[in-house]
């Protein structure tokens, strides 16, 4: 054991009251418990020392003793009266499973947000939940509320969560004494277990709530109302923060996680925040030149079709695409692609206005004596 001052293990004045010295050996045997500090060999004696500080000061006739005789008093007995273990001083403190290597239970709950292996008085948390919800590519650019509906574990409004009957209360698990874990020695090794009786709450109830068999949660019917925002992107997923199911005997709820789905378009296609959509023109229209009307997600827009366009050619309009999800300022690109429309069928007129048109190209593979099948059979009729 060292030598050096119990109150300035601690770090507390001499004048210390019992919880001023209570409140100080919390805080550091939390802070330097060998299982927050796995293999840390400097720790692990330190957490002896505020161990063996703390079992003299917190008793006021060993209190006394120290204060006129120091160390001296306790020669021989390491610090420790009776041969306390240092670690069945942390449980007397904090209460539920902290012997050695045991784990923190409730400790590390309470202080540091772990999920051990116990929960200590407190009820397991709820499980999350997944559910669906389907868009239109239009309510994906402007964002949309939802209100989903889904089956999930809730409170039990006639013991508001407890499992407990009114009336009724909480008893120590007899099975583990409270500490929430039992031991079984397999030769020279201590095994620590969940205590099975109680699932490692350390308490049992003493009058179980008959509605929800002591659970303390029944099954229901939900709703909750989501906003999508504006650039939600098809399997993109929203958090809903404890609206999953209830914990059981009043533990926290877990979370509902809600997948985006969003519905095919008619006349779009979406890559990230651009939209792709194809355009028929008809063949004079590309060759002279003009002004079309094409759809947008807000609406119809004019562009403007050069003299001579051809087939496959692409057109790009600023900012009529999606909203970016992170800058709702930002827009993608709608991309406009060209396609000529040959039409198939011709009047007589037509025909020869166009052979004429073609002539003075001075194109001449085109057929205007009966189309390709007569050219083809005087071709074989020739050879």
């Amino acid at each position: 054991m060292s030598d050096k001052d119990f109150y300035e293990i601690l770090g507390i004045e001499r004048s210390a009251t019992p919880e001023e010295i209570k409140k100080a050996y919390r805080k550091l045997a939390i802070k330097y418990h060998p299982d927050k500090n796995p293999g840390d060999q400097e720790a692990e004696e330190k957490f002896k020392q505020i161990s063996a500080a703390f079992e003299v000061l917190k008793d006021e006739e060993k209190r006394q003793k120290y204060d006129q005789f120091g160390h001296e008093a306790f020669q021989g007995g390491g610090g420790f009266s009776r041969g306390v273990d240092p670690f069945d001083l942390f449980k007397d403190v904090f209460g539920g499973g902290g012997g050695g290597g045991g784990g923190f239970g409730s400790i590390f709950d309470d202080f540091f947000g772990g999920t051990s292996g116990s929960s200590g008085n407190e009820g397991s948390r709820g499980s999350d939940l997944r559910v669906s919800v389907s868009i239109t590519l239009e309510q994906a650019a402007q964002g949309v509320e939802k209100e989903i509906k889904y089956h999930h574990h809730g409170e039990c409004n006639t013991c508001d969560g407890s499992g407990a009957s009114p009336g009724s209360g909480k008893i120590m698990c007899s099975t583990c004494g409270g500490i929430g874990q039992v031991a079984s020695n397999q030769g020279f090794i201590s095994i620590r277990r969940t205590c099975p009786t109680c699932s490692g709450s350390g308490v049992m109830i003493e009058n179980p709530c008959q509605k929800c068999s002591g659970e303390g949660r029944i099954r229901k019917q939900g709703k909750v109302k989501v906003k999508v925002p504006p650039g939600v992107s098809h399997g993109n997923r929203l958090c809903s923060r404890g609206r999953g199911d209830a914990g059981a005997r009043g533990g926290p709820s877990g979370d509902l996680y809600v997948d985006v789905t969003i519905e095919d378009h008619p006349l779009f296609e979406r890559d990230d925040d651009d939209l792709f959509h194809d355009v028929q023109i008809p063949f004079a229209l590309a060759v002279l030149g003009g002004t079309i009307e094409v759809p947008t997600l807000t609406g119809k827009v004019s562009l403007k079709i050069p003299a001579g366009t051809q087939s496959n050619k692409t057109f790009r309009l600023k900012n009529h695409g999606m909203p970016n999800l992170r800058y709702s300022s930002r827009k993608g690109e709608l991309y406009v692609k060209i396609s000529i429309q040959v039409p198939t069928k011709l009047s007589k007129e037509q025909k020869e206005s166009l052979i004429e048109f073609a002539k003075t190209c001075g194109e001449k593979n085109f057929s205007d004596d009966g189309g390709f099948l007569d050219k083809a059979k005087k071709f074989f009729d020739n050879e």
